[in-house]
């Protein structure tokens, strides 16, 4: 039997080898494996394959090693980088080459954290259908989480992160549902299956099961075959008016770029220590990371 083949069959003894197969213990094991196979296996291959029988386990796993290269100090992103001195024309800029990007499947999938008015976070993924100088648009159920989340307390977070340009992009912002004719003409410029859907699903309640969306979606299919879909009264858009826009660069060495673009309150005239004036009414500082 060959040493892959005695390693793989110790998987199957006894849950304290497995406890002891902890990225902790993997250079005692390596002690007693011939050298030849040392360059065949090397210690992070052993320290993974014992890491993913722990978890398999149900045991604790120790991710520490778990750690991934980004862009070297000569890649960084400096002050004289930026596009634009304007946060959102920044953000275009960034967004263009994330859409360009071939290896990221959704340049606008955004992730919107929300809070209750006492401030249980929550979060989740959606789609940002829109930007403009004003803010940043995106299209949900009110009577979701999310919506009655942001009904009790509109403020929000977006954060935007593109892995393979290792860039991401957070938003903080006041949020406002957007007029009803603009979410009703995007409804209307959604396919007929997902304006549909939007119908059927009265997001975020309880249901009995999955047939239970398939019935009602056939029947409304079956309703809607010759005519219009009506937009529900409880769909709609929201757009966040930000007053922070961070753009994030990381490093290998761990010393990311944090660029921070800021909306000055009501009655601050004057920079703050390290600030510098943007356009538009923003100012903008650099971050330790």
């Amino acid at each position: 039997m060959n040493v892959i083949t005695q390693v793989w069959s110790c998987r199957h003894e006894t849950s304290n080898y497995l406890r002891f197969c902890t990225s902790s213990n993997i250079g005692n094991i390596v002690k007693f494996i011939e050298p030849v196979t040392l360059t065949v296996l090397s210690t992070s291959l052993f320290t993974s394959f014992f890491c993913r029988n722990c978890t398999d386990s149900g045991t604790d796993m120790d991710l520490s090693n778990m750690r991934k290269s980004y862009k070297s100090d000569q890649e960084c992103f400096e002050e004289d980088q930026l596009a634009s001195l304007d946060p959102i024309k920044e953000f275009g800029s960034w967004f263009d080459q994330a859409t360009k990007c071939p290896e990221v499947g959704e340049a606008n999938a955004m992730c919107l954290a929300t809070a209750t008015k006492d401030g249980h976070p929550s979060a989740r993924m959606v789609l940002l259908k829109g930007y403009s100088e004003e803010g940043f648009r995106f299209f949900t159920n009110y009577e979701s989480r999310k919506g009655t989340e942001l009904d009790s307390n509109p403020q929000a977070c977006l954060v935007f992160y593109w892995e393979p340009l290792n860039r991401q992009i957070r938003i903080e912002g006041t949020v406002e549902r957007i007029p009803y004719e603009i979410s009703r003409d995007y409804f209307h410029s959604r396919p007929k299956g997902s304006q549909i859907g939007a119908v059927v699903s009265r997001q975020s309640t309880v249901i009995p099961s999955r047939q239970y969306l398939r019935d009602n979606n056939a029947e409304l299919e079956e309703k809607y075959k010759n005519t219009n879909v009506p937009m529900p009264d409880y769909w709609g858009g929201y757009i966040v008016k930000p007053h922070l826009i961070e753009f994030w660069q990381g490093q290998t060495n761990r010393l990311h770029d944090r660029i921070v673009f800021l909306r000055p309150k009501e009655g601050e005239t004057e920079l703050g220590d390290m600030q510098h004036q943007a356009e538009g009414g923003w100012v903008y500082q650099r971050l330790s990371p």
